[in-house]
């Protein structure tokens, strides 16, 4: 799956939108796209990044300790 960053997006906000977790995925789309990392910490508005298909599951539920 390809996803876009939008402005002043970084990776781990990108896969937690997209997927709801980063642990494991930030791993695989780093290494899916040589260069990625590359771009700096704030990806570049329209930056493609590709989530690889193995690493879509369910998330896992958000726990709130406050309301």
């Amino acid at each position: 799956m390809r996803v876009i960053a939008h402005q002043h997006d970084t990776l781990d906000a990108l896969l937690w939108r997209h997927m709801g977790r980063t642990g494991g995925v930030l791993e695989q789309a780093l290494a899916t796209r040589p260069g990625l990392a590359d771009l700096g910490v704030v990806l570049p508005h329209g930056a493609a990044v590709d989530i690889p298909d193995d690493a879509r599951r369910e998330p896992t539920p958000l726990i709130q300790l406050w309301n």
